[in-house]
């Protein structure tokens, strides 16, 4: 049996021609139902209803709750964060000093021996020391600062793996959201098609039906297990995704979910565009990245100025000499040809991050755009199902009753009008899915909590 994407039953997929007798019982259920003011088995179900029906006894879970769970508790999240961390430790390291070196030094005169000749000879020494290299005055504070935008860049990949993780768990939450409401219609409308089989096969029976009907009956009964059965293994798969992102063992009790309703969208394209430019972590980390490529090309201009190395040593002699006291002062010069190079290629991944970043940028905003344009006609989808076709197909469907009744339409054309409420109720709930997950991806590129 099709559903409206993957899960709507076909219009028209369901005809059956019933026997009279089923009409009538029908009829007289209908009548009763509407007089006690309890649900129609041909009207749309209420999401909690639908709900309840699939899980009795489990209550629903907000997604609120499940976000703050990811949030805590996502390894994905929790890796990016650490990874991150770590990198704060960075520009400490880039800034220090290179290591200090001590030196003994011993200076045997006479023989390889350590000491050897050492009381005997003005020249044998003992000697103690310490040297230490001084990079070029900004050098360090250049290297802190390319390890800061490091930094930076992956703090904001942080929050970029976080909003993506919330996304993907949004998306999930919504899709098992229609599935649970839609398996409980599928299970109630089932129940019916039972009931108008077995009036089909004892009217078949007794001569007043024919096989065709019966066999038709049964036959979309058997398509209705069958989606039933699609929808359970859609649900469990769904459950197992879910517990994944929420870091949450497979034999965990499952999630149930709540009444799926429609998110406003209250932001203008101009201002969602604007959010993304200065929220988006995507283009907030490539701008880092290109702040330091900058830093880079700044560090590579500096590694053309020359370094310098301090150093002391103390050498204790023998008792018929005097100590000797012996202080250095290096300079190292740069290849240039070497640090020429690396200057060319500061250049060049400085010109690659800016646009990498135009790129970003670019895409982010098609992006937001695209959505923006998807939620706002889904909007008016959502509209026309609850203003015009739901009501319309409901109102069609009991005129049909009516028309029967006094014998002014046929059989065919009233299950014709039954399978219109059945579909566009799911139909609708699709569309409800669609544009929570829209209303979702929106969030993630803006940063803006909608409404």
């Amino acid at each position: 049996m099709n559903l409206a994407h993957e899960h709507r039953l076909a219009p028209g997929a369901i005809r059956v021609r019933f026997a009279l007798g089923v009409l009538l019982c029908s009829l007289a259920l209908f009548t009763l139902s509407a007089n006690a003011q309890t649900p129609n088995p041909q009207q749309p179900l209420s999401d909690s209803m639908a709900i309840a029906e699939a899980h009795p006894t489990a209550p629903p879970t907000a997604l609120r709750d499940l976000v703050d769970q990811a949030e805590k508790n996502n390894p994905e999240l929790a890796a990016s964060f650490h990874a991150w961390k770590a990198r704060t430790y960075a520009p400490k390291q880039a800034s220090a000093l290179p290591e200090t070196e001590l030196t003994v030094q011993q200076f045997a005169v006479g023989s390889p021996r350590p000491f050897a000749g050492f009381s005997n000879s003005d020249f044998a020494y003992i000697g103690f020391g310490a040297s230490q290299e001084l990079p070029y005055p900004g050098k360090r504070s250049l290297r802190s600062q390319v390890a800061e935008r490091e930094a930076d860049t992956l703090h904001e990949q942080t929050d970029s793996v976080r909003r993506q993780v919330i996304e993907n768990l949004k998306q999930v939450y919504f899709h098992l959201a229609y599935i649970q409401q839609t398996l409980g219609i599928l299970q109630r409308n089932d129940q019916l098609l039972n009931q108008v089989q077995e009036v089909a096969e004892n009217r078949y029976r007794v001569g007043q039906g024919n096989q065709q009907d019966v066999l038709k009956a049964q036959l979309q009964h058997t398509k209705i297990l069958q989606e039933i059965a699609h929808h359970h293994q859609e649900e469990g798969q769904l459950e197992a995704q879910l517990k994944q992102i929420l870091n949450r063992p497979q034999e965990s009790a499952d999630v149930v979910t709540e009444n799926l309703v429609a998110t406003p969208l209250n932001h203008s394209a101009a201002d969602l565009l604007q959010k993304t430019r200065e929220n988006n972590p995507d283009v907030r980390a490539h701008t880092a990245m290109v702040r330091g490529q900058e830093t880079q090309v700044e560090l590579a201009h500096k590694e053309f100025r020359p370094d310098f190395s301090v150093g002391y040593m103390y050498e204790h002699t023998g008792s018929q000499a005097r100590d000797y006291y012996m202080a250095t002062f290096s300079v190292r010069l740069p290849n240039r040809g070497r640090k020429s190079a690396a200057l060319a290629e500061a250049l060049e991944n400085q010109e690659r991050s800016k646009q990498e970043l135009q790129s970003e940028v670019l895409r982010t905003l098609s992006e937001v755009q695209q959505q923006y344009v998807l939620v706002k006609q889904s909007e008016e989808r959502l509209k026309i199902y609850e203003q015009g076709l739901v009501p319309q197909s409901n109102a069609t469907f009991q005129a049909g009753l009516a028309g029967y009744q006094s014998n002014r339409q046929d059989f065919e054309s009233l299950i014709s009008s039954f399978l219109d409420v059945l579909n566009l109720d799911l139909e609708y709930r699709s569309e409800l899915a669609e544009h929570e997950s829209a209303i979702a991806k929106l969030e993630r590129l803006t940063g803006v909590t909608l409404p």
